[in-house]
């Protein structure tokens, strides 16, 4: 996994992160919890919906604001499901992947 995911002595994303990799910054910059970055998350995912790391994140988003049907509306639109029993490993799932180190 790309080690900046995991830089949060800064007040911004590491330089070159792509949109999917902020919004999930901001999420665990966030504590995986409601709050001023869990909104700069998810205005993050809103930008390309229809993409799927855009849309999977965004799944992420709604399941840490506990909007499950939400949450299961973007899984589905992404063709992809939980794959955890927590958001915080949901959210190191989806790291991995993201950057190719879950393969």
């Amino acid at each position: 996994m790309d080690d900046r995911l995991n830089a949060f002595d800064q007040s911004r994303p590491p330089d070159g992160l792509a949109a999917p990799l902020q919004a999930l910054w901001w999420l665990k910059k966030g504590g995986l919890k409601m709050g001023p970055e869990w909104e700069e998350a998810h205005r993050l995912c809103q930008l390309e919906e229809g993409r799927h790391d855009f849309d999977w994140v965004h799944a992420l988003a709604h399941w840490i604001e506990a909007d499950f049907g939400n949450s299961d509306y973007w899984y589905r639109r992404c063709g992809e499901r939980r794959q955890t029993a927590s958001v915080g490993e949901e959210w190191q799932f989806i790291a991995e992947k993201l950057t190719g180190g879950g393969d």
